[in-house]
């Protein structure tokens, strides 16, 4: 089977929170995080470079994962529960925002299509800043506002390897790529 020669758009983003105990990372079910508009991951960790003899001797990558924006129609709240530690009131019916909020790292999942088949996307231990607040009037034409998330992705030890993200390829098993988003995808170790 031939690989794609491009991909293209943004679709079936979600979430999940995890903990770790026991050095065991568990993820909870993912969450659909609807209404992408784009994505946007730059590389952490800075190239190590070593001279010596009056030349590069030696150079090396540093990989710290990703720094993300994630542009969305709107953040979902329980989202904004989930990953930004915001509170709902129960009584009130209303999402407080504390000053003290400890909001949970999270798998962040998507995927890009391709002129032959979508590559799904996992990024294991993300960890997102509270986004602006932000709108302007309405003119003649209406254009909807756009919230934009901010995340890191940084490497946690899953199954005895420092991993930051792992994608489907053309020989993913339908298995694997068919449950992509019913569990965070994690090896088998047998």
């Amino acid at each position: 089977m031939p690989e794609n020669k491009v991909t293209f758009g943004l679709r079936n983003v979600h979430y999940a929170t995890y903990t770790v105990a026991a050095e065991v990372v568990t993820f909870d079910t993912p969450i659909a995080i609807p209404g992408a508009v784009e994505l946007t991951n730059e590389p952490r960790g800075d190239m190590i470079e070593f001279y010596a003899d009056d030349m590069l001797y030696y150079s090396a990558s540093n990989n710290q994962g990703y720094d993300g924006t994630l542009s969305i129609a709107n953040i979902p709240e329980q989202f904004g529960q989930d990953a930004l530690g915001e509170e709902l009131d129960d009584v009130d019916a209303v999402i407080n925002e504390l000053q003290d909020a400890k909001g949970k790292p999270f798998a962040l999942m998507f995927e890009f299509d391709g002129d032959l088949k979508s590559v799904r996307h996992v990024m294991y231990s993300c960890t997102a800043k509270r986004p602006s607040v932000a709108s302007s009037t309405k003119t003649n034409a209406v254009t909807p506002n756009t919230k934009v998330l901010t995340f890191v992705a940084s490497p946690i030890e899953i199954s005895g390897k420092r991993m930051v993200k792992t994608k489907t390829t053309k020989a993913t098993s339908a298995a694997i790529y068919d449950a992509w988003y019913t569990a965070v995808y994690k090896k088998v170790v047998v």
